[in-house]
């Protein structure tokens, strides 16, 4: 389904996906099955997003950015790609944003260029994302710092001394900055 008011030049648009008004999708992006591209958004050329992704209201999709399976984009979360961005100077090279499958970005978020997002990884709203997030890592504030943990199942994790068991039946342990599942 591609709302009327939508221009979407992009032929790579995966079955069952939603694009609805005001949205501009460039010719050379490449979009997954079952999404839901709401409206007023952009997607440059060379963004690839996977499958049963939500990308809200008022986000902006530079080349460089890779989005994979199950991904939640929140409203007016902002992406940026030029590490020094100068008007009428265009780098050669764009940084490339990954945020990996079953991550979730807030509301008004800012993710710098060239971070990766973990796995199943939570960024509160209004953070502002300077370095890489690994996986199950719930970071907030600005500069985004690890608050917590999450489960892929949405369950907070309490760390404590030693490796704990979520209501789901997975088994984390910490290791330094990581979080390991068993």
């Amino acid at each position: 389904m591609i709302h009327p008011l939508a221009d979407v030049q992009a032929t790579q648009i995966g079955e069952q996906t939603r694009v609805w008004q005001y949205v501009v999708i460039l010719a050379e992006a490449v979009i997954g099955n079952n999404c839901n591209i709401c409206s007023h958004c952009f997607i440059e050329n060379k963004v690839l997003i996977g499958d049963r992704v939500t990308v809200k209201c008022g986000v902006q999709l530079w080349d460089g950015v890779t989005l994979e399976d199950d991904v939640f984009i929140g409203p007016n979360a902002t992406f940026t790609n030029d590490v020094l961005p100068r008007s009428q100077q265009y780098a050669g090279e764009f940084g490339k944003t990954l945020v990996k499958k079953r991550a979730s970005i807030g509301a008004n978020s800012t993710i710098l260029p060239g971070i990766t997002i973990g796995s199943g990884a939570m960024i509160g709203a209004g953070s502002v994302v300077t370095k890489d997030v690994p996986d199950l890592a719930i970071v907030c504030g600005s500069p985004a710092r690890i608050q917590g943990w999450i489960c892929y199942c949405g369950s907070k994790i309490a760390l404590d001394a030693g490796p704990v068991r979520c209501s789901c039946g997975k088994k984390f342990s910490l290791n330094s900055t990581d979080l390991s599942v068993d």
